[in-house]
């Protein structure tokens, strides 16, 4: 992976939690992914294989224009990665940040591209 890859890959990863595609989900993860959503989760909290984390993806989705986010990549060693960004979910009225988090995901990414290892570490902004 370099540097444009991985901003292409986070993209669409923007992109296909936006539209909850569930061929665009599949598409950015390897057939025997790890997601977590915490960096301890370990056993059943850790969601495993491409079509668990595209359902899971699919059980609560976010209404599409109630949020925003930005990543980009921060460090690219290889096949390793570390992004950083914001998320922001928005008021009803969509004019302002409800919340805001600062967001730093761990990737691993497979010879084909796909990410293998995804693990998400988030802090909400409080001011």
């Amino acid at each position: 992976m370099d540097g444009v890859a991985v901003t292409k890959w986070l993209a669409s990863y923007v992109d296909a939690w936006r539209t909850y595609d569930a061929e665009a989900i599949g598409a950015l993860f390897s057939e025997d992914a790890a997601y977590r959503f915490h960096p301890w989760d370990e056993g059943e909290e850790t969601v495993r294989g491409r079509e668990a984390i595209v359902s899971n993806w699919l059980e609560e989705p976010d209404a599409t224009d109630s949020w925003t986010a930005e990543y980009r990549a921060w460090a690219v060693d290889g096949d390793r990665v570390v992004a950083v960004g914001t998320t922001r979910y928005l008021t009803e009225d969509r004019e302002a940040a409800e919340r805001e988090y600062h967001n730093v995901f761990l990737l691993e990414f497979d010879a084909d591209g796909r990410c293998k290892e995804f693990t998400e570490l988030y802090m909400p902004r409080s001011d």
